[in-house]
């Protein structure tokens, strides 16, 4: 069976970044998303758990598919070995960029 892609995902969401990995990332049918599918979460074996990866699992436990507003996707890699999910806070600036429009109608008419 061929080795099959496993990408990482870091994105911002209600002033937090989510860092996720997936199987499936693509442009999706949405315009301005980031389709992200076939979520992967670390199956622990042990006693020890992590908090963050547990509120990630209980948050996308029941979702096929989430799409990623193109302005909030931080990064986006290709890795071979999954690593740990998780939640952490934005330390950042006092002011955040307001979001800006990705398509802007042509004037006059013209597109």
């Amino acid at each position: 069976m061929a080795d099959r892609h496993l990408y990482k995902i870091i994105f911002m969401n209600q002033g937090q970044v989510y860092e996720i990995y997936a199987r499936s990332v693509g442009q999706g049918g949405l315009f301005g998303f980031v389709e992200i599918e076939e979520l992967v979460f670390g199956e622990r074996t042990t006693v020890v758990v992590d908090p963050s990866e547990e509120k990630l699992k209980s948050e996308f436990q029941t979702v096929k598919r989430i799409f990623v507003p193109m302005h909030a996707i931080i990064r986006i890699d290709e890795v071979e070995k999954q690593g740990v999910s998780k939640i952490s806070s934005y330390k950042g600036d006092n002011v955040s960029p307001f979001p800006m429009p990705v398509y802007t109608p042509g004037k006059g008419g013209d597109s």
